[in-house]
């Protein structure tokens, strides 16, 4: 049976590294597989058009940060109306990754305390996780500059954990500092921190019809 994470890497013809480590081994199906999932999968593609390529990114970015419809509509209504200030210019899609960037699961990936941003979110749903000293345990939770971010020692205890953080130490984006398990926001998210292949101006440009 093929991974449901497998078929949405599928479907959007990319690799989404949903599973993280996991999607680098011989076991992945977009692998051995890369093209689209269903019975006219092989079928050759013919080119999209503007709106499709729009449609597909969004989906796109939806998958990788785990969220649904409502939620990433909202972080787009959000971003559009944010106006620019001394402290922020940003323009609206790289607001709209920044808020993606600065969920809680998200952070806890981000900061090499998880495998993938599932396993993110699971550890933060869970109780595991704690915000300048506090439990949190909701996923969509923006995490602010200055605030710092823990496993509990529960957490520390689970063997896959463990494990991860015993190995070598995590490239972090410039807006993040960790040391040992205790992570900190240093500042606002930078679009050049994103190595995942986002088109965020075809998204605008979808929600902007």
């Amino acid at each position: 049976m093929i991974d449901s994470k497998c078929k949405q890497c599928r479907a959007v013809g990319e690799k989404l590294f949903l599973k993280g480590e996991r999607c680098f081994t011989p076991k992945c199906a977009f692998i051995r597989r890369s093209y689209r999932p269903g019975v006219h999968g092989q079928a050759r593609r013919r080119a999209l058009s503007e709106f499709a390529l729009g449609l597909l990114e969004k989906q796109k970015v939806k998958r990788t940060y785990g969220v649904r419809e409502r939620q990433f509509k909202n972080y787009f209504e959000a971003a559009s109306l944010k106006k620019p200030s001394k402290v922020s210019a940003l323009k609206p899609a790289d607001l709209l990754l920044a808020g993606l960037e600065k969920r809680l699961d998200n952070v806890v990936y981000r900061l090499g305390f998880a495998f993938s941003r599932s396993v993110g979110r699971q550890l933060v749903s869970h109780g595991h996780v704690s915000v300048n000293g506090k439990k949190v345990n909701i996923p969509s939770y923006q995490v602010r500059v200055g605030e710092t971010v823990n496993l509990t020692s529960k957490a520390l205890g689970i063997p896959s954990i463990k494990k991860l953080l015993q190995e070598e130490e995590t490239r972090l984006p410039s807006w993040l500092k960790r040391k040992a398990v205790i992570g900190k926001v240093s500042s606002l998210p930078k679009r050049e921190d994103i190595a995942e292949p986002i088109s965020e101006q075809d998204i605008v440009e979808f929600y902007s019809r």
